[in-house]
């Protein structure tokens, strides 16, 4: 099952736009816009992160720590606490509360995303797996290597990337905006039509003679990776 990671955030813009980010990378998604909200959904279903805002309505996010940290169905849940407080001795306070990591106001989403990889890789490890699959086709993210069948199959890093993001998504369709902002970056400006040429590119190193072509083109909706197919 994909990780569930609990945003605790106020601000409606932000929760947006880490939930889409989020999605984007394979996660799960739950929201709570208070304090109060948020020991209670941590109560239902256990996330396997927590991302906390220090500044909350009704309860602060150190006491929300703090309280998840003497629950005993939360002590271990990892949280990164998000605050446009970038003071040393503000940090210090967080990570004393139990916070595991901490990131000042604005960041951007792929830094987010990243922490949360590594805070999930400490506390989590079995989340974090060494290979990918589809059909025939198998990814080993430790070696870097992609094979189809018994053969070898050689991509650049971008169509890597691209096809690390469609086999942690199989099925789900997504247009260019979504594959650019998921592989390239959302602080990187490229024009829409690049996907389409990585897309060649990919489909050319994938399918070999008498292949089926495992990536489905959605008419006015983007690219999936899809069972269908290979039926």
């Amino acid at each position: 099952m994909k990780p569930l990671v609990l945003i605790v955030e106020d601000e409606a813009a932000l929760v947006t736009l880490l939930r889409y980010n989020l999605e984007g990378e394979g996660f799960r998604v739950a929201e709570a816009n208070d304090g109060e909200q948020a020991l209670v959904l941590a109560k239902e279903e256990t996330p396997d992160i927590v991302l906390l805002d220090w500044m909350l309505p009704l309860m602060s996010g150190i006491e929300v720590c703090r309280q998840m940290r003497r629950i005993p169905a939360t002590r271990d849940v990892p949280i990164i606490l998000l605050t446009a407080r970038g003071e040393e001795t503000d940090k210090v306070r967080g990570l004393d509360s139990g916070a595991d990591d901490y990131i000042t106001k604005p960041f951007s989403p792929a830094e987010l995303i990243a922490r949360i990889r590594a805070v999930l890789r400490r506390s989590h490890p079995e989340l974090e797996a060494d290979s990918l699959a589809f059909e025939d086709l198998a990814m080993d993210l430790v070696a870097h290597r992609v094979r189809r069948g018994n053969r070898e199959v050689h991509l650049g890093p971008t169509e890597f990337r691209l096809l690390r993001h469609l086999l942690q998504n199989p099925g789900r369709v997504f247009s260019r905006e979504q594959l650019l902002d998921a592989v390239w970056g959302r602080d990187v400006y490229v024009e829409p039509r690049t996907v389409d040429v990585h897309i060649r590119r990919l489909r050319k190193a994938l399918n070999d003679a008498n292949e089926t072509d495992l990536i489905r083109t959605v008419r006015s909706a983007g690219y999936a990776l899809d069972r269908s197919m290979a039926a």
